[in-house]
């Protein structure tokens, strides 16, 4: 694909042109993710499926870490092992 171009406003808005809206499903009301890529800016479209992989990404971020929720049932054992309790 050609490159395509587009102008910053001076409020910092851009227009899409419209064959890469049509091609990636970007309607008035879509939501979009903008992240920076190796000093490029990218933009995506958070369709249905795209807010699950984030949310997928996310959940994998705290695998294996630490988890309050083993604290906390660890300190309710113990509380309950008391004498007297």
């Amino acid at each position: 694909m050609e490159p395509l171009f587009a102008t910053v406003s001076s409020k910092g808005q851009i227009v899409i042109p419209a064959r890469l809206r049509e091609s990636l499903g970007i309607e008035a009301g879509t939501r979009v993710r903008f992240r920076e890529e190796a000093g490029e800016l990218v933009l995506s479209p958070v369709t249905e499926q795209a807010a699950r992989h984030i949310l997928d990404e996310l959940c994998g971020m705290t695998a294996g870490g630490y988890s309050m929720a083993d604290d906390l049932a660890r300190e309710r054992n113990a509380e309950d092992e008391r004498p007297g309790w």
